[in-house]
């Protein structure tokens, strides 16, 4: 190891990351990861087989924090998950950060959960407790608060008034619970905007 690789090595173990070679150990272990020098991973994360992680993203954990990532859940680039003393956990199968990455929150007390087959994309955020439910989706840059969004098909179910709540558009959401097979559309505050049947933008023929 030269000296530029054990600066790097340094300055990663630093701050709780892993080093080069224990990140692309990980293949080891069937996660997946194409550039694992733009990868930042905290030593006591849990990723389970057939993760995939896009270049740039970074798992970290500190003052107790827990991130547990799903098998094959794909973190597309610009995916940021943090916990800070609260708790992440990402089920199987999970769709996050595509189409201008995602951020992703847990401060102290807080739990943010994301179920089988959600996904988030456009750059948005999940900050203080949520729960993204089974086939869930947030579709734009949207800052999400406190919010629940209901279990059920993902967006390849066939029948949209059996999928899980979604959020599209972009602004903010506290607050908000969205039932299976609904969804709002805003840009601006999603509290003000009609919770409507996904139906009614997806209508069969």
């Amino acid at each position: 190891m030269n000296e530029a690789e054990a600066a790097r090595d340094a300055a990663r173990g630093s701050l709780g990351f892993l080093s080069l070679a224990e990140t692309t150990a990980l293949s080891h272990r069937g996660v997946l990861i194409p550039e694992p020098g733009s990868i930042l991973i905290s030593t006591d994360v849990q990723l389970h087989d057939g993760v995939t992680l896009w270049p740039n993203v970074i798992l970290q954990v500190s003052d107790g924090g827990r991130i547990a990532v799903g098998s094959r859940t794909n973190l597309f680039p610009g995916t940021r998950i943090v916990a800070m003393g609260g708790m992440v956990t990402v089920a199987a199968e999970a769709e996050i950060g595509e189409e201008g990455g995602f951020t992703i929150k847990a401060g102290a007390g807080e739990i943010v959960e994301i179920g089988d087959g959600a996904r988030l994309l456009g750059g948005g955020s999940l900050t203080l407790s949520n729960r993204i439910g089974r086939g869930a989706q947030i579709l734009g840059p949207i800052r999400c608060q406190n919010c629940t969004l209901g279990d059920g098909g993902t967006y390849r179910d066939p029948e949209p008034d059996e999928r899980g709540g979604v959020l599209k558009g972009s602004g903010v959401a506290r607050n908000i619970d969205i039932p299976q097979g609904h969804v709002i559309q805003a840009f601006g505050l999603f509290a003000e905007a009609p919770v409507r049947r996904q139906s009614y933008f997806h209508p069969k023929a």
